[in-house]
């Protein structure tokens, strides 16, 4: 590497550590290095929008599972996450959600994250953006990540937007402004119908400054300590080991599941835990590893009529439109269309989000369709039940344990219910009912609770937003304080998801990206 220390190391690439990376190496009196476990972002199906499904399961793919879930039929769930430069903006549907104004507010006041209310954090979502729509007072027009709307709308997309306005939601076409509730096109995350992903916003134009150390296929297996203060990063790479020492701050963007993990390998964790584990203790902190949160999702599947289905649309004329112009059914992300809205009349912020795709994705998109088909995927965004992540081994290559607890409260289930429900309802107003063909997903347009609850069980899956599990604030079980420094730990920041006390009303990918921004402006200012 030409020098054995850096002013910062960066654990991960991802949509917090890319952006954290980029902005420390602005300064050019500062050197920086980034550790990434995977490859460069290489495969033009990473670039596709209709193509993320298809890195699941593959050498870009973590490829985790949770332990079985008592309310998904005894099931273990799988949980995809990117392994490659740019983390899991990759590889995610590229729909960019900010979350209610209230979440925000809500790390404030009840987890005592001061300087992260929703006025605070407001600027760096839109020092992030630029938005080829929409601009103030909500969104930023110079930023690095380019928003804009998809250049490519199937049809039942269209129609479910006017389906969903003739249930009575309102027609919103800025889910990130003044409210969040109705039904709208999502905007994604991609530059003239190509995915941009944190790689290609933060990562690439910064690679060349001389300050700036970019290592793929690094993977860190602890954090050094000396006394209660981080000093540096082992890692492996190459079939070799090497220590690289931070004269100033480790910056921990793992993410959810893998930063949690480094700190227990590291010896920062619940003591008992990891004695078990046969890892000495330095610094006891009880809340790594717990408060896992996540958005759980099961779909209501119809067949349909007189219409087409996305899936059809791989073809090679296709390919060569999307590779010439950005344009055609490539550039969807597949879900396309959504909602937000209230599970019951007494709520006075919503708690499930609609994703509407126009084929039949269900089990992660890994099963090829084989009849025309619609999805419109309830997803719980105001979750009650929480879970965990454990070491299984004090080997870092062993994957941890991962516990969900999906639905482990009842109320989580309940609402669930209630969005299938008021999902039936959209799905029988004209516009869209007019291309339903016939149920799938539950078996009959009439199902009873104990249906749902039988779908749920076979299909309820993941939204891909685990958060939680180094969470930020002061109450108990605190794991980083507001400035993101790691309670009762010198030199050492956690900027990632992890951080998050409670998982916003959304997709979680903007939100990763502003915690990276404001890590970066919180390092600076020291």
């Amino acid at each position: 590497m030409g020098q054995e220390s850096f002013d910062y190391i960066v654990i991960g690439s991802g949509s917090a550590g890319g952006v954290v990376a980029a902005r420390l190496s602005e300064d050019p009196q500062v050197s920086v290095l980034m550790l990434e476990a995977g490859p460069q972002d290489d495969d033009e199906m990473i670039h596709m929008p209709l193509g993320f499904s298809t890195l699941f399961k593959t050498k870009w793919d973590w490829n985790y599972e949770t332990t079985h879930q008592k309310h998904l039929a005894g099931r273990r769930a799988y949980w995809p996450r990117m392994k490659a430069l740019g983390g899991c903006s990759s590889m995610n549907a590229m729909i960019y959600i900010r979350g209610n104004h209230a979440d925000y507010d809500e790390w404030r006041d009840a987890h005592g994250a001061e300087g992260w209310g929703y006025d605070d954090v407001l600027p760096y979502f839109k020092k992030a953006e630029t938005n080829t729509r929409l601009g103030n007072p909500f969104h930023g027009t110079d930023g690095p990540l380019h928003v804009e709307d998809r250049r490519y709308d199937h049809e039942l997309s269209t129609a479910f937007v006017e389906a969903g306005v003739a249930a009575g939601l309102k027609r919103n076409d800025d889910f990130n402004g003044a409210a969040q509730e109705g039904v709208g096109l999502y905007q994604v995350t991609c530059k003239k119908g190509r995915r941009w992903s944190v790689a290609d916003a933060y990562i690439r134009p910064a690679e060349d400054r001389p300050n700036l150390t970019i290592l793929t296929e690094a993977f860190a297996t602890r954090i050094m300590l000396e006394g209660n203060r981080a000093v540096g990063v082992a890692y492996t790479r190459g079939g070799e080991s090497f220590v690289v020492r931070a004269d100033a701050e480790v910056v921990l963007s793992g993410g959810t599941i893998n930063s949690p993990q480094l700190l227990m390998l590291s010896g920062i964790g619940p003591g008992a835990h990891l004695r078990e584990m046969g890892i000495d203790v330095a610094v006891e902190s009880s809340g790594v590893g717990q408060n896992l949160q996540d958005h759980p999702v099961s779909g209501v599947l119809s067949y349909t009529k007189d219409t087409t289905d996305i899936a059809e649309m791989l073809g090679l004329g296709n390919l060569v439109k999307w590779r010439a112009t950005g344009k055609g059914p490539l550039g969807s992300n597949v879900a396309e269309v959504g909602a937000f809205l209230a599970s019951r009349d007494d709520l006075d912020l919503p708690d499930i989000q609609l994703h509407v795709a126009p084929t039949g994705f269900y089990d992660n998109g890994v099963h090829e369709p084989t009849r025309r088909a619609l999805t419109t995927a309830v997803t719980l965004v105001n979750v009650q039940s929480k879970g965990h992540i454990r070491l299984r081994s004090a080997d870092p290559t062993w994957h941890p344990e991962i516990e969900p607890g999906y639905f482990d409260d009842r109320a989580d289930l309940d609402a669930m219910i209630s969005g299938y429900r008021r999902t039936l309802d959209i799905l029988r107003e004209g516009p869209i009912a007019r291309y339903i063909d016939e149920p799938w997903i539950p078996a009959t347009a009439e199902p009873t609770d104990d249906d749902i609850i039988e779908t749920i069980g076979r299909h309820g899956q993941t939204l891909y937003h685990p958060v939680g599990t180094c969470a930020m604030g002061t109450i108990e079980g605190s794991v980083v304080d507001a400035e993101l420094k790691v309670h009762g730990v010198e030199g050492l920041r956690v900027a990632d998801a992890s951080v998050m006390p409670r998982v916003p009303r959304g997709n979680t990918n903007a939100p990763t990206i502003m915690i990276g921004e404001k890590c970066a402006d919180l390092i600076k200012a020291t």
